[in-house]
Parts: structure tokens; C-alpha cells; sequence
């Protein structure tokens, strides 16, 4: 079995970092989501946390983009039917 270079080493370490960080940021926003989604009271607190969160996770590329600007406008148009 050949051994495998230093370069290949790195980017295996690189791999595992940012997949770490991404699963972290998806899932933090996706708690987010379902806690805006679930809230009653102090709602429009809750849903900027939400949109915050999946901003982050879309900008570190956790989630796409469009679909972070999707839940974030459904979660705005369900508090404003609540509130």
C-alpha cells in the first residue's frame, strides 16, 4: 500500500475540519428554524435569531443560499400571521 503524501494528509485534515464546522452551522440553524416555527411568545425575537443563524450557515456554505432566504421568509410571513 503506497504511503500517502503530505499534501493528501492535509487536505484529509481539511476535509474533516470544515465538515465539522459546516454540520455544526446546518444544525444550528435548522434548530433555529423549528424554535421560530414553534415559538408563541417573544416571536419576532426568536425569528431574527433564525434568520441570523441561517445567514451564518449559508455564508460558510452549510446551506445554500436561496434556501436560507426561503425559510427566512417563510418563518417572517408565519410570524406575521401569529403576531
Amino acid at each position: 500500500m503506497p504511503k500517502k503524501k503530505r499534501s493528501a494528509l492535509k487536505r484529509i485534515r481539511q476535509t474533516r475540519r470544515r465538515t465539522t464546522i459546516k454540520t455544526l452551522a446546518r444544525s444550528a440553524a435548522r434548530t433555529a428554524a423549528k424554535a421560530a416555527r414553534e415559538a408563541t411568545a417573544d416571536i419576532e425575537d426568536v425569528v431574527r435569531r433564525a434568520a441570523s443563524a441561517l445567514d451564518k450557515a449559508a455564508k460558510r456554505g452549510a446551506i445554500h443560499k436561496n434556501a436560507a432566504r426561503r425559510t427566512r421568509s417563510r418563518l417572517a410571513k408565519r410570524a406575521a400571521k401569529k403576531g
